[in-house]
């Protein structure tokens, strides 16, 4: 089926699909719509209709990646942008989307909360002729031809550029080291994990435990003050992401060590809070993975409603920072 055909038969059967569109993404909550109404008008102002569904709001990092997405998809850009919360739920997503299938958006797009689990979905959009576009996280697929394009960081690049930095400052120290892990299941935890631990071969490093914070701060302070009255020999905490190494440092602090010092910090992400406890000399060093893919997204999308072909995998740009490279940067960041 073509996609013009496909987006004019939405068109037709706009009014009686307007119960549906109301259908939520869980019990709690519906998907939000950017614009005024559904499909009908979008499709006869030539407006793309996305539907989009985060993981969550878990992080810095999170919250800034939804504000990028929010403030490029709009009206003024050519987007009607349906907007949907998961709450680091797998199943919320699925019922999201299945939501956007039904009120016949143009383009689905989301974020996967776990690698695995979504072939059925994607099935049902593919099959309505809907397509999908993943960003910042992998899904685990035999059939790549469920999803148009991925857009995001190399997270296994992030953690072995992460990995790389601690061999080369601390290998011959005899170092103990901790991981504060993402979400279980999630690409970024299972591929910055295995980056790491790939570049500290070889080296003395030792990895003497590992347990997930599930990517927030709360449960990083908590899982940290586990590995700290569990082990007296910390001297590397390698976290996922910022939020989990802020909330390492709370729980360091606590038990009267000094963060950066005594127990060196390495990150992923370079939100701002992340940065700044950078330059303060918190934390030792940072690898970026880069929120801002609201316009990626955006022009992938109308590519893909224009029938244009577009690259499978799209690798965003990322940096690395050290205490003086973080305060360079943080006068101008914009997350």
């Amino acid at each position: 089926m073509s996609k013009n055909f496909r987006r004019a038969g939405a068109a037709l059967f706009a009014a009686a699909l307007t119960a549906a569109s109301l259908v939520a993404c869980s019990s709690e909550q519906a998907p939000q719509g950017g614009g005024d109404g559904g499909g009908e008008s979008a499709a006869a102002s030539d407006t793309i209709v996305l539907g989009f569904s985060q993981v969550g709001a878990e992080s810095g990092w999170r919250a800034a990646n939804t504000k990028s997405i929010q403030d490029t998809l709009t009206k003024e850009n050519g987007f009607d942008l349906k907007f949907s919360d998961a709450q680091q739920k797998q199943e919320n997503q699925i019922q999201a989307i299945r939501s956007y299938i039904q009120q016949q958006v143009d383009v689905i797009a989301f974020s996967p909360v776990v690698e695995t689990g979504w072939d059925a979905v994607l099935e049902e959009a593919k099959a309505a002729g809907i397509p999908v576009i993943l960003t910042d996280r992998a899904v685990d697929s035999e059939d790549d031809t469920l999803y148009e394009s991925f857009i995001g960081s190399d997270f296994v690049e992030e953690g072995r550029r992460a990995g790389e930095w601690a061999k080369e400052q601390y290998d011959g120290e005899g170092y103990k080291a901790v991981e504060l892990q993402g979400t279980t299941g999630a690409a970024p935890m299972i591929d910055r994990q295995k980056g790491f631990a790939e570049a500290i071969e070889g080296s003395d490093i030792e990895m003497i435990d590992s347990q997930t914070g599930n990517f927030t701060r709360t449960e990083g302070k908590q899982v940290m003050e586990g590995f700290l009255q569990k082990y007296d020999d910390i001297d590397l905490v390698f976290a996922h992401n910022d939020d989990m190494g802020l909330g390492a440092i709370e729980a360091i602090e606590a038990a009267g060590k000094v963060p950066g010092k005594d127990i060196k910090i390495i990150t992923v992400d370079g939100v701002k809070d992340g940065m700044q406890a950078l330059a303060d000399g918190k934390i030792n060093y940072i690898v970026e993975c880069n929120p801002l893919l609201g316009p990626d997204l955006a022009e992938i999308a109308k590519k893909v409603v224009a029938g244009e072909e577009v690259e499978k995998r799209i690798v965003t740009q990322d940096e690395a920072f050290d205490q003086e490279a973080a305060k360079a940067a943080l006068p101008d960041r914009q997350y």
